[in-house]
Parts: C-alpha cells; structure tokens; sequence
C-alpha cells in the first residue's frame, strides 16, 4: 500500500509523490516565542517528527525546517510591558521551546529560521510584487492586491465577493480594497524597525514565510504543515504571495493541517488565557506519556485536554515498558521457557507490523498505529514465559527475538523511545551494554540461520538509537554515534 495523505488544497486524500525522487522538503509554521510554550504547540511538533520518522524509515531524505515567529505584534506589546527587548523575549522562550521538545523526544529541525534574519529578502520579495503590480506602497506600508491574485480562495475556499472587513481582515483607511494585507509596516520609533525603501519598518505576518521557504528549502515543496486555524488568513495569503512572486503553481504540493488541542471545548490560545504549560506537564508526567497522548487522536481531529486522558497515557505508557521489559527479561535469561506457540506468535507479529504500516500509510493515522503496537504487546505477554525453570527452545526464542525487533522499530517510528528522560540518568553502564550485546549476539544469530528481516530490524533499530554495529572478521562490534 502506497503512503496516501489528505491534502487540504484538493480536499481529497492523494498517493504521496515526491517532487524529487528520493528526498522530501517539509515547511512548518512555528510559534511566536512571546511567553512560555502550552501543551497545545507540542500537538504539531510531536506529529511532524513521527511524519519526518517515518518517512525517513521508508527511505527519503528529509528536510525539515520550522520558523520562529520574531516580530509581531504580541512580542512588541510584552517588551513594551515588561522593558525588555523583543529579541531577548523571543530567543528565551524560543530556547525554552526547544528543551520541551527535546523531553518528548522531538528530533531537532534542520533549520528554525527567525523573520528577523531574513529581512533583506522581505525587501527584495515585496519590491519584486510592487514591480509585478501585486502590491502597493501606501503612507510607508505596504499591501498586497487580494483581488489581483486570481487564484485566490483556492486553499480555504473563501471567495473575496464574501469576505468582509472584521476579525481576520484587517481595517486600514491606508488600503486600496480592505482585503488587502500588509507586506511591510510603517515603524513607530519605539518599536523594532529596518531601514527599507519605504522607510523604517518592519515585515507583515505572511511574507516571512514565503522568503523562509523560499531561502531554506527552493520552491516548490512536498509539504506545509500548520494549524487549521492558519488556512485563512495565513496560508491563504502565503501562497498568493509565492505563487505571484515566483510566477507559477503550486507553491506547495502538499497542504497538511492539524486540527487544535482544546481544552473544555475551547482551542487551547494564549490570547484565550486558557493554556496549560509544557513546564508544568512535563514536571506531572512522563515526556512519552505525553507523546503518546498527542499521538491518541488523528491529525485532522480535535484533541481534548484532560488529565484523565494523560493519566490514560500514562498507563497505556506503562504498558508498552512492560513489554519490552518482558522481552528484555526472556531474551537475556537462557533458563526462561519458550514461547507458548512461537509459529502463533510470529503469524501475531506480521499480522501487527502489517497493521502499522496500513495505518501509517493512511493519512499517518497514528491512533491505529499506536493500537498495532498495544496488540504486539498482548502478544508478547501471551506468549512469553518468564517463569519455570525449563531451558527455552531456539525455535521459541527467535519468534520472541522478531517480537521485540518488532516493537523496537514500531515504536522508533513513533518516536517512543523506551528508556525515557526519567531514568535515562539512573541507567547502569554495564546494563546498556549488556542489552547491546545480547541484541548484538540474537543479530548475530539470526544471520547465521538467513533470518535477514530480524538481523536488520535490530541494526536500524540500534542506529536510530546511535547505535552503530560494524561487522567485522573479528565479530560485531559497535560504537555510539551520537
């Protein structure tokens, strides 16, 4: 089954093609780094990295770049407050972001771009659409021609006869049509601003994203990730501004949205005052409980907060250590008995790993991903004995070693690591390296007997950990590699 995704400029689920054979670009819209990181800005972060993960277990070489929002309006308004400088403002919380991803085991993007690096392309984008007839310079702003854009509407399917000036069109007596939107804004002296042909000033929301993309990645890209909440007016006005600047379509090929995180039937906003801190999360529970908890719903539904979901998580968390743990015990202990019907469980861990990968493959429908992994697990505790004292059978042992290569890897994929942050630091030396060797000597193993699908899945499965394993004429060895 080919990876199919819903794309929300066609409004339809669509097999996944690459623009280049063998590599995927991937834009992510950010935060605005004005106060601390909520649970709710974990949801895109956690989703991306199993969508980064798993398409680089299929084979692509993925990059993978997400912007910090540096200038705008909330961050002016909290220096003002408080008399610090917005860029000190945004690095702090931008760094403090950053750790929380760390925890929940995000792998790091390959570039998080901030506006206030890219200025002089701003200039040079927007003085391109002045050149082009899409934008105009008013009293120092500058504004792009909704109405010129033919293609308007294309993405979130509003047509402009439709729109009124309110909440999401901004009302200036500067305009030419109120549906128009700044490129460039005017700088009052109390507030950051670059030298421009305009004047002092500084950029508007959605060009930034246009030149990031542009800079980082080239256009066209394979995929655009954000919130729902950012189709319109956001992305709406990014792809006119792209698609002018560049002169052809699309822009994106692929438009992929979240839906919110909300909490008592309302989205999860800083400016609703209804936000519940990372810090604070992290501080009550488990980083892969968490993760797991982001994981529990499909990208294009809303995830409700609770705490009794995340105990929920919790426990589901418990679950899945005490499967590898089972199988970590059976594999490192020769006395343990066999498993009860090693031909049944090895027809169990196909059946499972085909299930994943059919959910993955359907829009990365990690809810049913998650619920393959949950059943590998009942199957490992069905039918592993860790009791008695009878020597285990080869046969028994290999279908217990396919089980926990299995698992190793389905969880990788999503990013749920099994020794968490928690005990990470208390983990004895000589544990970790005798749970390398063990896997290193079952690898070892399996070759001899051409079981290459169990060898292999313990080899990647110990790289994405940075674990290397070099075979050698003197055996295997391995070595970190981060």
């Amino acid at each position: 089954m080919a990876l199919r995704v819903y794309n929300t400029l066609t409004r339809r689920d669509e097999e996944f093609k690459p623009l280049e054979e063998g590599r995927v670009r991937i834009y992510v819209c950010g935060i605005t780094p004005y106060d601390k990181s909520h649970i709710g800005h974990a949801r895109p972060s956690v989703f991306w990295d199993v969508v980064r993960r798993y398409l680089t277990y299929l084979g692509y070489q993925v990059t993978l770049v997400q912007n910090f929002t540096d200038i705008e309006d909330k961050l002016i308004a909290k220096s003002k407050e408080t008399g610090t400088p917005p860029a000190e403002i945004a690095e702090k919380y931008a760094a403090d972001y950053l750790v929380a991803m760390d925890k929940l085991g995000v792998q790091r993007a390959d570039a998080y771009p901030r506006a206030s690096q890219v200025i002089p392309e701003i200039i040079e984008m927007t003085k391109a659409l002045i050149a082009k007839g899409y934008a105009y310079e008013s009293s120092g702003d500058v504004y792009f021609r909704a109405e010129k854009f033919k293609g308007y509407g294309k993405l979130s399917g509003k047509k402009l006869e439709e729109l009124r000036p309110g909440a999401r069109v901004e009302v200036s007596d500067l305009k030419e049509s109120p549906l128009d939107w700044a490129l460039w804004k005017a700088s009052p002296e109390d507030e950051p601003g670059w030298p421009s042909p305009w004047g002092r000033g500084r950029p508007g929301w959605h060009i930034e994203c246009s030149v990031m993309v542009q800079k980082y990645l080239g256009t066209p890209i394979d995929m655009h990730g954000g919130g729902t909440e950012l189709i319109f007016p956001h992305h709406e006005n990014e792809i006119a501004q792209s698609e002018a600047y560049l002169g052809k379509e699309p822009y994106v090929r692929y438009w992929i949205h979240h839906d919110m995180l909300n909490l008592e039937g309302e989205k999860m906003s800083k400016s609703l005052g209804n936000v519940i801190s990372l810090d604070e999360i992290l501080r009550k529970y488990d980083p892969m409980a968490v993760r797991l908890y982001l994981l529990s719903a499909h990208r294009r539904k809303i995830l409700e907060f609770s705490d009794e979901l995340l105990r929920s998580a919790e426990k589901g968390w418990e679950r899945i250590r005490n499967g590898f743990s089972r199988a970590q015990e059976f594999l490192s202990n020769p006395r343990f008995g066999g498993a009860r019907d090693p031909l049944n469980l090895q027809r169990e861990v196909a059946r499972c790993n085909e299930e994943f990968f059919k959910a993955m493959d359907d829009d990365f429908n990690t809810p049913s991903a998650l619920a393959s992994i949950f059943d590998l697990i009942t199957a490992i505790n069905a039918h592993v004995v860790t009791s008695g004292g009878e020597t285990s059978d080869s046969r028994g042992r290999e279908a217990v070693a396919e089980a926990y290569g299995t698992l190793l890897r389905l969880c990788g994929i999503l990013g749920l690591a099994p020794v968490t942050e928690k005990v990470q630091d208390t983990v004895d030396a000589r544990l970790v390296e005798g749970v390398i060797k063990l896997l290193t000597e079952i690898r070892e193993k399996s070759r001899k007997e051409k079981d290459y699908r169990t060898a292999d899945a313990i080899r990647e499965r110990l790289s994405s950990l940075g674990i290397l394993l070099e075979d050698t004429p003197a055996g295997t060895k391995w070595r970190f590699i981060r």
